[in-house]
Order: C-alpha cells, then sequence, then structure tokens
C-alpha cells in the first residue's frame, strides 16, 4: 500500500511509520522536522491546514491515510486545539473524500469516554462521550472522534477507521507516561481506581491491522490486564505523595498556573475514577490483542524513564 502519514515526527509518529515502512510505501506529512528518517520514507514538512498540501494528496496516489496529526499541549488554548484538530482533520477527511482515497485510520482516544463515577465497568464503542465536561482540551478531541463518525456514514466507498486506545505508555510525550515517570506522583487519598494501559508498539500494530481491506468502524484499545493505580505506580518504582483532594485540587491550580506543574487540575479525575473500556469488538473484527502484557509494559515505561533521564 501508498500510505500518507500525518504527524509523522511526533515520537509515535516516528514509531508508526518505522513500522510500516518495512511493507508499505509510506509518505510523511509534519510541520516539524523528521530527524532520522528511513531513508524510503517520504517527508514534506507543512502544516496539514494549509490549503497547498491538497497537492499532496491530489497527486500522491494513496491508499490510505492514517491521522495523527493531533495536539495533545494541555498549555494551549481551546482556540488553538481546535483550529488545529479539527480543522486539520477537517482537511484530511475532504481530501480522502475528493482524490479517491479507500482508507481513512483516525486516532482517537478512550479518555473521550471521560473518567467518571457512574460509569459502567466496561464502556462499549456507543456509550457516549461525555470527556469533554471538565477537560477543555478533550473536546476538540471528541469534536474530531465525531467528524470521523459523520464522514464514516457520509462515505461509505472510503473505509473509516477510529480507534480509541487506552493510556499509551511508551517513550511518547503524552500524560499517562510522564506521572507515571515521576518519582513522587501525587495520588488522592482515599481514591485507587483501576486503570488501564496499553504499549505503544501495540496501538502501531493495531493501526497495522485496521489498514487490512474491509476494516471499517469504531473500535476501542484496551490494551494489557487492568491494575489498580497502587499497582502501576509500585510496578513504575515510584512512591505515592497521597493528598486530599479538595486540597490537591487547590494546590494544582495554583503549581499550574505558575507552571510548576505538568497538569491541570480536572486531570485528578483520572485518579479518582474509572474509565475502562471493552474490547470484544477489536478482538472479534480487527483481530487484534496485545503483545504486550502488564509487565512488558511498565518494563518498557521505566527503561524509557532511563532514556529520558
Amino acid at each position: 500500500m501508498r500510505i500518507a502519514l500525518t504527524g509523522i515526527s511526533g515520537r509515535f509518529g516516528a514509531r508508526v511509520a518505522r513500522r510500516l515502512h518495512r511493507h508499505h510505501a509510506v509518505v510523511g506529512l509534519d510541520r516539524r522536522p523528521f530527524n532520522r528518517a528511513p531513508a524510503d520514507v517520504e517527508v514534506h514538512r507543512i502544516d496539514i491546514r494549509r490549503k497547498r498540501s491538497e497537492a499532496i494528496f491530489r497527486g500522491g496516489g494513496f491508499d490510505a491515510v492514517v491521522h495523527l496529526n493531533l495536539m495533545h499541549d494541555l498549555r494551549a488554548s481551546s482556540a488553538d486545539h481546535y483550529t488545529f484538530n479539527v480543522q486539520g482533520t477537517a482537511r484530511v477527511v475532504e481530501y480522502c473524500q475528493k482524490h479517491g482515497i479507500g482508507k481513512l485510520v483516525l486516532m482517537s482516544s478512550a479518555n473521550v469516554y471521560g473518567p467518571r463515577a457512574d460509569n459502567t465497568q466496561f464502556l462499549t464503542e456507543d456509550a457516549p462521550l461525555m470527556g469533554g465536561e471538565r477537560f477543555s482540551d478533550i473536546r476538540s478531541l471528541i469534536a474530531v472522534d465525531m467528524l470521523g463518525q459523520s464522514f464514516f456514514w457520509k462515505y461509505p466507498d472510503v473505509e473509516t477507521v477510529i480507534l480509541r486506545p487506552v493510556h499509551i505508555v511508551g517513550a511518547v510525550n503524552n500524560a499517562p507516561s510522564n506521572y507515571l515517570r515521576l518519582r513522587r506522583p501525587w495520588t488522592l487519598a482515599g481514591f485507587d481506581p483501576m486503570v488501564q494501559l496499553i504499549h505503544e508498539d501495540d496501538v502501531a500494530r493495531a493501526i497495522e491491522e485496521a489498514l487490512r481491506p474491509g476494516i471499517r468502524g469504531v473500535f476501542n484499545l484496551p490494551g494489557c490486564r487492568p491494575a489498580p493505580l497502587s499497582v502501576l505506580i509500585e510496578m513504575a518504582r515510584g512512591r505515592p505523595r497521597p493528598i486530599p483532594h479538595p486540597l490537591a485540587e487547590t494546590l494544582l491550580d495554583k503549581a499550574w498556573a505558575l507552571r510548576l506543574a505538568r497538569f491541570p487540575a480536572p486531570e485528578l479525575d483520572h485518579l479518582r475514577y474509572v474509565c475502562m473500556v471493552d474490547g470484544a469488538r477489536a478482538r472479534d473484527v480487527l483481530g487484534f490483542a496485545p503483545a504486550h502484557d502488564l509487565d512488558a509494559t511498565m518494563t518498557h515505561l521505566r527503561r524509557t524513564r532511563l532514556m529520558s533521564a
């Protein structure tokens, strides 16, 4: 296949590119440079929102698009998230339809469901997307997910796949990995929710599986077996720092404003409530099962901590 990969220069995008280029022709698009790209990977340094990016799709002869070019910067404004994520995705789906690209794989997140006190134990793909109630940065991701669903129904000739992985951990620079790398992570006194993690290589493999002909729809990716947050911190070699929830929210608000914290206060909900997903559809339709168990996933995370130290 000839595949357009947006967001190729991010840590995860680069990982996906190095996996896909073994069996496919990969063309990357990103506004950032892609250092040490494989020799056979063509890279265009361009902002996907710019109209001139259409020329790449028009003449690219692509069989599929893998869209990873999403902003997850917690300090970016809601307006920045909207313009980058939603407008960028709107361009991608437009080009798929206009230029006869038969497959679109769109990366979403299980966080679109939101951690809530009233969540059922395992959420299926038809559960409401409630993650934006307290997490303003998730609202644009929900909009991207819904845009993909709308495109799925409006243009059935394009095989659209939306992947909703649980917390991805590894060398990626995201909130779950950064939290578990902390030596003294905050926890909320009296709370120890069950958490699902997924190895970054399992997500990359799910993307490859989603590229198979005939695969379409929305898929939760639950990863390895769930574990209490306390167990994950112990496996990460961290020492938890329990703090009462009302105090933690006040302290984190102040620390965030002073740029002394890497997470805003609404993220504390992940330390308090569950947001776990059911992976039956990915197993039965996509044929996906994680290759890395919890021990392997946490060992990989510890290695990335040493690499980033």
